[in-house]
């Protein structure tokens, strides 16, 4: 199964550099100097690490054949991607693990499937596919998914009110500066709004 080390962003500088945005704890292992990678899509590599440097906290690479800024401008989007059995932490999972996966609220009710895993800034979120079609991004945090059963098909989902679109009757907002939660339109307090006057 492909894993994705990194996804290449926006050029550096005028001798063909990149920067990437690494999805792997493993970048000095994986981005060494004469790593052959393949990509996604495939007829934009093999690529072949020539320079790697760090700089400002960012991964900055070059390719084999990649001179100039216009032909690293062209790699911008490309993943990065080799080919990795499954994981053998006990709390970390493959993105490739994950999808297909029977979601299940606490009491076993089918909730969907997950579709994917994307990274953002604050943390992973799970891709969830209701059963009703929706597309729902669930925080993927112990508090929310507190159950990932590879083996067994299926992780276990306990999301607060309103997070999933099936349950979006349940959302809760508190009014600013207070604990209380705020009325939502045509509530109650919107009713006797109406009424004054």
């Amino acid at each position: 199964m492909e894993l994705t080390v990194a996804r290449v962003g926006k050029a550096h500088g005028l001798r063909g550099e990149v920067a990437l945005d690494l999805r792997t704890d493993e970048p000095e292992e994986r981005l060494a100097v004469g790593s052959r990678l393949e990509t996604r899509p495939a007829q934009a590599g093999p690529l072949t690490v020539a320079t790697v440097r760090v700089h400002q906290g960012r991964w900055l690479v070059g390719f084999e054949g990649v001179r100039d800024r216009t032909a690293a401008e062209a790699l911008r989007g490309v993943e990065l991607v080799v080919e990795a059995d499954a994981s053998d932490e006990e709390d970390a999972w493959y993105p490739h693990e994950l999808v297909g996966l029977r979601a299940e609220d606490t009491e076993g009710r089918e909730l969907g499937r997950i579709d994917g895993l994307e990274h953002l800034p604050a943390h992973d979120v799970l891709v969830l596919r209701e059963t009703g079609g929706e597309r729902t991004l669930v925080p993927f945090v112990r508090q929310i998914v507190p159950v990932v059963d590879v083996a067994g098909g299926r992780v276990v989902l306990d999301p607060p009110g309103g997070l999933l679109a099936s349950d979006a009757d349940r959302l809760e907002v508190a009014a600013p500066g207070t604990d209380e939660p705020a009325p939502r339109e045509g509530g109650p307090a919107a009713d006797d709004a109406e009424g004054e006057g």
